[in-house]
């Protein structure tokens, strides 16, 4: 918290150490040999649990929302690969798609529970 009674710094700090947890285990996430289950156990414990430390004492704007939804959506993009569409061109997985892989827990759901 800052002088402005602001969570803003402390959030974005913490999307900062999840892109570096992120990039820390890059070559573990974009694997072939691993699957997506896994991928998404790793992502689960490394990455979602470093962005969310200390989150309960954290008041949520719709702008802190936002950001956060956008970082785990840029993580999972990167770790889940792309699509091969119907017209065989690749293409980069939607947020329905990434929000069907997360299976309706995002990150917002695990710091509400």
């Amino acid at each position: 918290m800052n002088t402005n009674n602001s969570f803003e710094e402390e959030i974005k700090e913490r999307i900062a150490a999840g892109n570096r947890a992120f990039h820390v285990h890059k070559k573990l996430f974009t694997s072939k040999l691993i699957s997506r289950n896994i991928k998404l156990q790793l992502h689960n414990m490394l990455i979602r649990t470093t962005v969310t430390y200390a989150s309960e004492t954290w008041l949520l704007k719709e702008n802190m929302i936002n950001k956060l939804m956008i970082f785990e959506r840029k993580v999972m993009r990167k770790i889940s690969g792309t699509t091969r569409s119907e017209d065989g061109y690749w293409r980069i997985k939607t947020n329905q798609e990434i929000s069907d892989i997360l299976r309706g827990q995002n990150i917002i759901g695990f710091m509400k529970k």
